[in-house]
């Protein structure tokens, strides 16, 4: 045979590599002979395993143990039992291969060709014969279902064998087979109806949340897809576009302990699952439990040591690579290869495995042509001696993507009982640093240059072109050529700088300008210079950066801030005017007044000083007919234009009412006077409230401009006087007020207010309103005070607004 025609000729001069090589091949041909004859047995033992289970409804397990029994009751073995069974039932067409036993002679029946397939329209129609349980249709369709499972040989044909069964029945529209791999993941190992570009796709879950075939393996139970815009918001619903399957369920294939395979069937009709498909899908996937074995998967691992597992969890927390290697060995005891038991998560191959992936593999299987070689003697070293083998750096050649690559490695290799372990170091540049200094000089804006003085050549990197705008074709630029790319006025410097890098020695970090077709460029150059054992110098590398983006950044921030230094004096200078007028028109902020026997407190607190000025404003006057006149006022707004329409209100307020004008003239008039000076490009609101006491009847007469009403302090309690009638200033033309009386007692507290007093952001007026009542009657009942205005100023200084507020006492009678 060719084998031992490689096996014979590779003792005779061959090299250690091509001996090792052999070995692997030898050895992969017999597992493939034993493999083929294990399946041909196996394919029996499904059959009968499939018919004991569509007849006894039984599972997997259960069948094979049943078939046990009846070969220990009747003497036989567990082979000649599955062929009677078979002989018996004539339920399924056994052809069996090359390599697999014949029938027994004493088979007391006859193997039969499979009866036809029923008629899918059929199953459709069918009626079960009780709750829960298949009728006639789904039991004949179970029974072909195990038939073509038993014959099955790779999960692509389970697959296909359950979409060809169910198909007609249920309207499956595609199957899909996972199982568990590394860290939780799911591969794809068998499917049917979905095709190539989608089993590719899906050909490997990460062990993400919203799963559902995730869901059904840990859970155990079956998950049903129902409701397809319910479920898309729950679970990452398999396939492009999703809305291919309206409905579909994923169910776990029974094994004993834990479910590392699950099957999803998808259907092409909307609508819930029915009671008895769910048993028919139930009992369909209970079937796939003996063809459908966890080694099937490419992936599967064999159980590890509870030794092994306990090294694997110390190589999950390395940093570096490494691995465990257990040898195995010959019948003579010679190490033939070595397998990896365990390894750390940066541990990799040339086929991209990483970390337990590479767990079960063989050294030789991943890198052939190590045998013979140092580091295969090292591992024999270090195994048989237990010494530590550190080896040199060697040159390893890989093929990645179809290109061979060549890297360097160290490898050390330290023997732990009668394993191995092995870690290594990789010296060369990889592509992906590479990469990474591509992209660091690119976002950097910067790339390197070398000129070989001694040869007269130079080297620039990519970025280097795109610096200068230079055509790669050209080739770089030599030094001499340098000066005429840079502007004149900053050629001195760049040229003393050259010379003290070639004359001095000295490093050099310069910025230069230079001229390109897209306009004016500012670089920067940083060089040193490597010299002979005479100091001459030999070579020049270092790196020019393109700073244009920061210089024009740099002068426009700078351009920014020169206008907002002046912008920033005109304010400066507007606030300033605008205290001082403010502190000019209103009088003193804390006074006490007596006007027309009454007792009056101000006070007025400006939310920010010289600094934001308001339109807060009040007056306390005597009339010339000896009654007083109370006003408060509140402009919107801030700055010089609220100062000045305060002043204007208040002046024309007080020279209307000293003409003897009625209250609510003045404020229609007041009203008409803000509507008229509007302009497009400014408009004025304010508030106002307006009081006049006449002490001969101790009447006072007050009228409101969308002003908040006076708070009126009597005998122990506080209300706030009714309000009559009155818009906002400035707001409409046709505006109305209205005037009331009220008559102030002996003991009558009395307060007007601007609104900074009670309004917080994010509170409700009134609770701010509220809150004032209470506060202004607490300080009355407190006892005797002259400043009471002062004191409710002084307990609402966080406020965001100016705050002005004037307290009228009605003296008690002597």
């Amino acid at each position: 045979m060719e084998g031992d025609f490689v096996v014979s000729n590779a003792g005779v001069g061959a090299t250690p590599e091509t001996l090792a090589l052999a070995k692997v091949v030898s050895r992969l041909r017999a597992e493939v002979v034993d493999l083929e004859n294990l399946a041909s047995m196996t394919a029996v033992l499904e059959r009968a395993k499939g018919v004991l289970m569509a007849q006894e409804a039984v599972t997997p397990d259960a069948a094979y143990q049943l078939l046990l029994d009846r070969a220990t009751d009747h003497r036989r073995t567990l082979l000649e039992e599955c062929w009677i069974t078979l002989g018996r039932t004539g339920a399924v067409a056994v052809t069996p291969s090359p390599q697999a036993s014949a029938p027994p002679p004493f088979a007391t029946g006859t193997v039969r060709a499979a009866p036809e397939e029923p008629d899918p329209s059929a199953f459709r129609t069918s009626r079960y014969a009780g709750e829960g349980g298949p009728s006639a249709g789904h039991r004949t369709l179970l029974a072909g279902l195990a038939r073509d499972l038993a014959e099955a040989r790779t999960p692509n044909e389970i697959a296909q064998a359950l979409l060809t069964g169910l198909a007609g029945a249920e309207d499956i529209d595609a199957v899909m087979i996972y199982t568990v791999a590394t860290a939780g993941s799911l591969n794809l190992i068998g499917s049917a109806g979905i095709g190539e570009v989608m089993a590719e796709q899906w050909n490997h879950i990460p062990p993400l949340s919203g799963i559902a075939a995730m869901e059904a393996i840990a859970t155990g139970r079956a998950v049903w897809l129902e409701d397809q815009d319910a479920d898309a918001t729950r679970y990452l619903l398999i396939g492009d576009p999703p809305e291919r399957w309206p409905t579909r369920a994923w169910l776990p294939v029974p094994r004993n302990g834990a479910g590392t395979a699950v099957i999803g069937f998808f259907r092409n009709r909307p609508g819930p699952f029915g009671v008895r498909t769910r048993t028919l899908l139930r009992r369909a996937v209970r079937l796939c439990g003996g063809p459908l074995h966890d080694d099937v998967s490419p992936h599967a691992q064999a159980p590890v040591p509870g030794e092994v597992d306990e090294i694997q969890k110390i190589f999950d927390a390395l940093s570096g690579p490494a691995i465990l290697l257990t040898p195995l060995r010959s019948r003579t005891g010679e190490v033939e290869d070595y397998r990896i038991d365990a390894a750390s998560p940066e541990s990799q191959d040339v086929a991209g495995r990483r970390g337990k992936e590479l767990v079960g593999t063989r050294i030789l299987e991943n890198y052939p042509t190590v045998a013979g070689t140092a580091l295969w003697e090292g591992y024999l070293d270090a195994l048989t001696m237990g010494e530590v083998y550190e080896g040199e750096p060697f040159v390893y050649e890989e093929v990645t993507a179809g290109r061979p690559r060549q890297s360097v490695y160290s490898v050390r290799a330290s023997r732990l009982g009668e394993r191995l372990v092995v870690s290594w170091t990789r010296h060369d540049t990889t592509e992906r640093e590479i990469r990474r200094l591509d992209d660091l000089q690119r976002l950097g804006n910067l790339g390197w240059a070398n000129w070989n003085l001694v040869t007269d050549s130079v080297t620039w990197s990519d970025q280097v072109y795109t610096i200068f705008h230079r055509d790669p074709a050209q080739g770089p630029m030599r030094l001499e050529e340098l000066p005429g790319h840079v502007l004149a006025e900053d050629l001195p410097g760049l040229a003393a700088a050259v010379q003290r890098l070639l004359g001095d020695g000295e490093a050099v970090d310069h910025n230069f300008r230079i001229a390109t077709e897209s306009g004016v460029r500012h670089l920067m150059i940083v060089a040193e210079a490597q010299r002979d054992a005479d100091g001459s110098p030999l070579e020049v590398h270092g790196f020019f950066q393109d700073l244009t983006a920061q210089r024009d950044a740099e002068l426009a921030l700078r351009e920014s801030e020169r206008a907002n230094l002046v912008q920033r004096g005109m304010l400066k200078a507007e606030r300033a005017l605008g205290a001082r007028l403010q502190d000019t028109l209103l009088p003193i902020p804390e006074q006490s007044l007596e006007l027309a026997g009454l007792h009056v407190d101000v006070a007025y607190v400006p939310v920010d000083r010289g600094l934001n000025v308001g339109g807060d404003w009040y007056s306390a006057i005597e009339l010339p007919d000896g009654s007083a006149l109370f006003v408060v006022g509140d402009v919107a707004g801030h700055g010089l234009a609220a100062v000045g329409t305060m002043a204007q209100l208040r002046f024309t307020a007080k020279g209307m009412t000293i003409t003897g004008s009625p209250l609510p003239d003045v404020l229609g008039r007041l009203n008409s006077l803000l509507i008229h000076t509007a302009t497009d490009a400014q408009s004025a609101t304010a508030t106002m409230v307006m009081a006049r006491y006449q002490p001969s009847d101790h009447r006072l007469m007050w009228v409101r401009a969308g002003h908040l009403p006076p708070l009126l302090i009597r005998e122990g309690e506080a209300r706030y006087l009714p309000q009559p009638e009155g818009a906002l200033l400035g707001a409409a033309a046709d505006a109305a007020y209205e005037q009331s009386e009220t008559a102030l007692l002996p003991g009558d507290h009395l307060f007007l207010y601007t609104d900074g007093l009670v309004e917080q952001p994010g509170e409700d007026i009134d609770a701010g309103l509220a809150q004032l009542a209470d506060t202004a009657l607490r300080l009355v009942r407190e006892g005797p005070s002259e400043r009471l205005a002062t004191s409710l100023a002084a307990l609402r200084l966080g406020k965001r607004d100016d705050i002005c507020v004037l307290e009228i006492h009605v003296p008690e009678l002597p």
